[in-house]
């Protein structure tokens, strides 16, 4: 891998505490310093292109998502979402066949302690280097096709659809 493209949109895992507002709002992307933190051992770079919780994203958002990418060189892509909305989004991103496309988030902020953030994007890191050109996405310790995955909100995790 020369170098991993990373396109932010927001959702819970860039989602800060505002206690004048006692609620949350989506912050700047935290993926970049948390990678810079580690000292990771490949070079990436950032693109933040929309700051939106996923509930309120719409098919003009995952176009554009779709564009940016596709107007990259990079082949391989670490796209940071929501979770409640993931999963049409990668489905859009699919259609970009000749890339490895790895999708993750977190169902606590990055910014509060033991949020899933660090390990979503640790297996989502290892999957975009090590899986065929494809769209993937990566939560809860596990890699999974778009096509056979949803999110229960109930149970607050991925799980496979039969």
């Amino acid at each position: 891998m020369e170098e991993l493209l990373i396109v932010t949109t927001g959702g819970t895992i860039d989602k800060t505490y505002f206690d004048d507002k006692s609620d949350f709002q989506v912050g700047d992307p935290q993926i970049g310093r948390m990678l810079s933190e580690l000292d990771v051992a490949f070079r990436f770079r950032v693109i933040p292109i929309l700051r939106k919780d996923s509930l309120h994203l719409d098919d003009d958002d995952r176009e554009l998502v779709r564009a940016t990418i596709a107007a990259q060189p990079t082949r391989h892509v670490l796209v940071t979402h929501g979770t409640d909305t993931m999963v049409e989004t990668a489905r859009v991103l699919a259609t970009l066949a000749d890339r490895t496309i790895v999708l993750t988030g977190a169902l606590s902020p990055a910014r509060f302690r033991g949020s899933d953030a660090e390990f979503n994007i640790g297996t989502a890191v290892g999957a975009v280097q090590s899986l065929p050109p494809g769209t993937y996405i990566a939560m809860n310790g596990r890699v999974w096709d778009p096509a056979r995955v949803r999110k229960n909100v109930e149970a607050n995790r991925f799980e496979a659809i039969d």
